[in-house]
Order: structure tokens, then C-alpha cells, then sequence
């Protein structure tokens, strides 16, 4: 029985962390600001360039810090212990456990257009934890599902967008772009709608978070995250291609489930709804991805602050079982008291903060460690990387300065809740250093968290 994930394993748990919510319930709210289409097809490819920047600096920092905890990992080898534990908080209270939950409600969603009268959350909720008991067995069992799972959705959506070049006259709009394009993408609405892109493209980093349960991590993590930000690029395009060109932008314009809308006009209204099925079929491997990498950062903090030591547990098989019902539990209060917008308002700006740190991690370690083994180094560097940063400092900046047509910062107050979930965290990491114990390694005493003693 294999106790690592294959490369195949590890290439699904980014294509099926990336494909979910973001591309099935977003193009709708990016309808409400932006008209022109072909700035849509230009938001979706600039976003596929932006996450595959990110994704070369994020295999560079996989291949030579090769030890499971994503940012977590990266930013507390990088910077400091406590700019490290931020971020393993925000992932283990919001990061994944959030996505979780809007995952688990859209499916909800879409399996409420086939058969109504069920409620979406306890559907969602239903999931969550047949999915967390199958990831909780082995990583034989888990990966196994994850591999088909995700080979299943790929599968699908390359049928849904076939279907759509073949079975449907289209709609008559054009997709040549022209002066109201270049208006469009350098608009305030074309900012904001970048961060729902973002988030849309968010997960190609996953196998980082598992990256000392890879096998070969040094060129399996690198092969992974590459090759599945690439797959997850050209279907991302071609798909909101495939929408806009079925179904008219105003049946689409501020609806979740969007994808909905072009099944209809696709396959018919009953052929609609069985589309609707499958769509909530294919999101149960985004979420069985997240319950695979988000528990890694939780059960690594609980390593390494003995007073989380309880979530560190790994049952027979080397799974984090404690960590993954931890993250579990925390989607499924997300999923019965937040709204699928509120979750991507607090969620975005700070998952999208620390990404940015650690990918200026790339530049900071290459200057602090230049003769570091580095079995992967960033393609186009250091270009790519400062392409990265300034594109998320652009959109973060817009995300919360951005007004809707009413005059109203409607981002300022989820982003704020983020930030007082990460002001929190600090608060957390000295309580947590403080009462650590200190851990001896190869016979010296190894402070926890910090270069302070801890209390003994």
C-alpha cells in the first residue's frame, strides 16, 4: 500500500482545487460590471497568465523546501515563524474550510435545479462528510477517488464545451474586441472582477501543501502545479467562452449557478437540469481536494506548537484524520451561517495577500540563500514573479476601493473581517509560543515558533 501521492494524484488535487465555484459561479457577477465580452475572454486568459506566474515562483519554492504546509511552510522558512503561522491560521480557519463551504453550497445548488424541495446546505453538509470519511481512511482510498474524480470532471466539461460548439446556433454577440474593450479592461469593474477570476483560479498551489506526501516532490511538485494551472487555463477560457456564446448575457447577469443557463440552451430545459446534476457531481472533487491539502497546514502547526499538538494525530495509515475533521467541522459552521458572497469577500483579499508574500518569498530567499539547491528555478525570472506581485497589488487595491453603481464600498466590510481574522491570528501565535514546549532535536532543545524561550 503506497504512503505517498503519485504524480497523478498530485496534478488532480490542483486541477480539482482550481476547478469549482470560481468557474461555475462567477461570470455571472462579472456580467454586473462589465458589458463587453471580449474583455470577458481577456479577464479569464489574463487571470490563466497571472495564476501560471504565480505557479512557477510556487514550484521553485516547492522543489527546495520539499515538506508539506503550502505558504505556511514557505513563509515561515522565508520571513519569520509568526508571517508563516498568519497565513497556516488563515488557511486553517477561512482559506480552505471557506471554499469548502462554497463549494458544498453551489453543489447544493445546482442538485436543487434537478430534483427542488431540498434545501442546498444540509445536501452541501452531506457531502462534506462522506467525502471527509473516504480522505480519513488511506492515501490508496483517497487518491484513488480524488484521481477519478477529477479525470471525471475534466471529461465532462470537455463534453459540455463540444456540445455547445456543435448542438447550438450562437448567440448573435461578437468576441472581436474594439475601443469599448480597451475602456472595459482598464476600468474599476474590470479590477474587481479580476479578484473573482483570481479566486476562480486559486488551488494551483495545492500540491505544495502536500508536498512532503509526494512522491519525487522535487519534480513531481513542480510537474504538478505547472501542468495543472496550464490544463485549468485552456478550459477556463473555453468554457466562459461556451457560455457567452449560447446563452445571453442578461440570463446570466447576477445569477450563482450560471452554468445552468447555457445547459438550458444547450440540451433543452430537461437536459438542463441533468447538466445541473453532473455540475454538482463535478464539484465533489474540488471539495474532496481541499479536504486533502488544507488539513496538511493544520496538522504541520500542530508539529510544531505543541499546544496544537492534538491536531498532529495521524491514524494508521499517516493520515491527518484529527486535522481533517477539524477543517471539516469549520467548513460545515461556514456552510449554515455565511452566504456565498460574504464567504468570497472575506476570503479573497487575504488568501490573495499571502500569496503575494510568498511568491516575493521566491525573490527574498534567492538574495538570503543564493546557493540554496534549487532543482526548479522560475521560468522568466525574476520578470514572472514581479508580474505576479503587481498584478495582485492592482486588483487588491481595486477590490476594496471598487464602487458599485449605488456609490457603495461593498468589499471594505468582508475584507475587514478578513484582516480580523489574521489580527487574530497573531494574537494566537504568542499565546501558542508561549505555553509551546520546547522540542529536542538531535540532543538540542529546538525552540517552537519562535527564536524566544518558550515557558517551560
Amino acid at each position: 500500500m503506497s504512503k505517498k501521492y503519485s504524480l497523478n494524484t498530485a496534478t488532480a488535487v490542483v486541477i480539482a482545487n482550481m476547478i469549482g465555484t470560481g468557474v461555475f459561479g462567477s461570470l455571472g457577477f462579472q456580467l454586473l460590471g462589465i458589458h463587453d465580452l471580449a474583455s470577458i475572454i481577456i479577464l479569464w486568459a489574463l487571470g490563466g497568465v497571472i495564476a501560471l506566474c504565480g505557479a512557477f515562483a510556487y514550484s521553485e519554492l516547492g522543489a527546495a523546501l520539499p515538506q508539506s504546509g503550502g505558504e505556511y511552510h514557505f513563509l515561515s522558512e522565508i520571513f519569520h515563524p509568526s508571517v508563516g503561522f498568519l497565513s497556516g491560521w488563515v488557511s486553517a480557519i477561512i482559506g480552505f474550510s471557506a471554499p469548502i463551504a462554497m463549494a458544498a453550497f453551489l453543489l447544493g445548488s445546482y442538485f436543487s435545479n434537478v430534483i427542488p424541495g431540498y434545501d442546498a446546505r444540509y445536501i452541501g453538509a452531506a457531502v462534506i462528510v462522506f467525502i471527509t470519511l473516504v480522505q480519513s481512511i488511506d492515501y490508496r482510498i483517497g487518491g484513488g477517488f480524488q484521481s477519478v474524480a477529477t479525470g471525471l470532471k475534466i471529461v465532462l466539461i470537455l463534453l459540455f464545451i463540444i456540445c455547445g460548439f456543435t448542438l447550438v446556433n450562437p448567440q448573435p454577440v461578437s468576441f472581436v474586441p474594439g475601443h469599448a474593450t480597451v475602456v472595459s479592461v482598464f476600468s474599476g469593474a474590470f479590477a474587481a472582477s479580476l479578484v473573482f477570476v483570481n479566486f476562480a483560479y486559486s488551488g494551483w498551489n495545492a500540491s505544495s501543501y502536500i508536498a512532503g506526501e509526494i512522491k519525487t516532490p522535487t519534480r513531481n511538485i513542480p510537474l504538478s502545479i505547472i501542468a495543472g494551472t496550464l490544463i485549468v487555463t485552456v478550459l477556463y477560457v473555453l468554457l466562459n467562452f461556451i457560455f457567452l456564446y449560447v446563452a445571453p448575457a442578461s440570463e446570466m447577469t447576477g445569477v450563482a449557478d450560471v452554468a445552468f443557463v447555457p445547459a438550458k440552451h444547450i440540451f433543452g430545459e430537461s437536459g438542463g437540469r441533468v447538466i445541473s446534476l453532473i455540475i454538482s457531481m463535478l464539484l465533489i472533487s474540488t471539495i474532496s481536494s481541499m479536504i486533502i491539502a488544507g488539513p496538511r497546514v493544520v496538522q504541520r502547526m500542530g508539529q510544531d506548537f505543541s499546544v496544537f499538538n492534538i491536531v498532529s494525530h495521524r491514524n494508521k495509515h499517516g493520515i491527518p484524520v484529527v486535522a481533517i475533521w477539524f477543517q471539516s467541522v469549520i467548513a460545515l459552521v461556514i456552510l449554515f451561517t455565511s452566504s456565498f458572497v460574504t464567504i468570497l469577500g472575506y476570503t479573497t483579499f487575504v488568501l490573495t495577500l499571502f500569496a503575494t508574500l510568498t511568491v516575493l518569498g521566491v525573490i527574498v530567499l534567492r538574495l538570503k540563500q543564493p546557493k540554496l539547491a534549487r532543482p526548479y528555478k522560475t521560468f522568466g525570472y525574476p520578470l514572472t514573479p514581479l508580474f505576479f506581485i503587481a498584478a495582485n497589488v492592482w486588483f487588491m487595491y481595486f477590490w476594496i476601493t471598487y464602487r458599485n453603481d449605488k456609490g457603495i464600498a461593498e468589499h471594505v466590510k468582508p475584507t475587514m473581517i478578513g484582516l480580523g481574522v489574521v489580527a487574530l491570528g497573531l494574537v494566537v501565535y504568542f499565546v501558542a509560543r508561549y505555553f509551546s514546549v520546547e522540542k529536542v532535536v538531535g540532543g538540542d532543545a529546538h525552540v517552537v515558533g519562535g527564536d524566544a524561550k518558550p515557558r517551560k
